[in-house]
């Protein structure tokens, strides 16, 4: 299987130009290659896919294999590379997913594109549908129990269920591997959830570490950080346009008020080119 190895600020996946190549049983493939010492290292594998409605397709799969709808950095590396290896020339395409359509703005240097900004619609706050166990519009500054401890939450979609969670403290010295997995598998999630645990430094910046479904703790998440913004906002604690700080690097993030679409800019980038024999 030939493969592209790309990251967005060290959100890393195994991509397969699938307008080529043919991928069987992608979940137990995305479990092999996701495999940091006997396959590859990603935090999962992404298949671009021709698409009648839309530039191309996406298919994502996490590390363990499970289905996802929708990944912000992944879907500019997506568009990244259907522009670098001449899928088209266009500098605005559309790219297909789980969770919609979504139009893609491609900043281009030395014939390669350098950063994206992508939009990634409407958020989603209505309990039934992130989905959460809850009552209500929307849960906001919502109480949870998670492993004997009071938290308290704000449950977003951006195309994937997010628990965002605020800190009074900065995220640095998080447990995350402790209690990123309590969170997802609460029973308040019916398919799981990601949890982004956020520190706030001013009404224009904040720290934020992700756990993924799936996944575990990744160095970047652009749902998740779009997830963040829309609860940080809905809690009166920042702007609507937000740079936010991750391990792997920097995200732009603005709620635009006019169209209620959120709005995400950040880099992508390619790694290297390969070949594998799948088992």
């Amino acid at each position: 299987m030939k493969f592209t190895k790309m990251h967005g600020i060290g959100n890393d996946y195994v991509y397969v130009n699938c307008f080529k190549e043919t991928v069987e049983n992608p979940s137990e493939v995305s479990k092999f290659v996701s495999d940091r010492h006997f396959g590859i290292g990603s935090d999962g594998l992404i298949l671009i896919k021709p698409s009648e409605v839309a530039d191309c397709y996406m298919e994502m799969y996490n590390a363990d294999g499970s289905r996802s709808a929708m990944c912000g950095n992944g879907i500019r590396c997506v568009a990244k590379y259907i522009y670098d290896y001449g899928l088209t020339d266009k500098t605005e395409v559309d790219v297909e997913t789980a969770a919609g359509i979504k139009h893609i703005v491609l900043t281009i240097k030395d014939g390669k594109v350098e950063k994206a900004r992508v939009d990634m619609g409407e958020p989603i706050l209505k309990p039934e549908l992130v989905p959460v166990i809850g009552e209500g519009d929307m849960l906001v500054n919502e109480p949870i129990m998670v492993d004997g401890t009071e938290y308290r939450m704000t449950c977003v979609s951006m195309g994937n269920p997010h628990a965002v969670v605020f800190l009074d403290e900065d995220v640095k010295n998080l447990e995350i591997e402790k209690i990123g997995p309590k969170f997802e598998n609460h029973e308040r999630f019916p398919e799981r959830v990601n949890t982004e645990f956020m520190y706030v430094l001013d009404r224009n910046t904040m720290n934020l570490r992700v756990w993924e479904r799936g996944s575990g703790e990744t160095w970047a998440c652009g749902t998740g950080t779009c997830a963040s913004v829309v609860a940080s906002v809905l809690n009166g604690l920042t702007e609507r346009n937000v740079l936010v700080h991750l391990l792997g690097g920097d995200l732009e993030i603005l709620w635009d008020e006019k169209d209620n679409h959120v709005y995400m800019t950040g880099p992508a980038a390619t790694v290297f080119d390969g070949e594998i024999e799948l088992p």
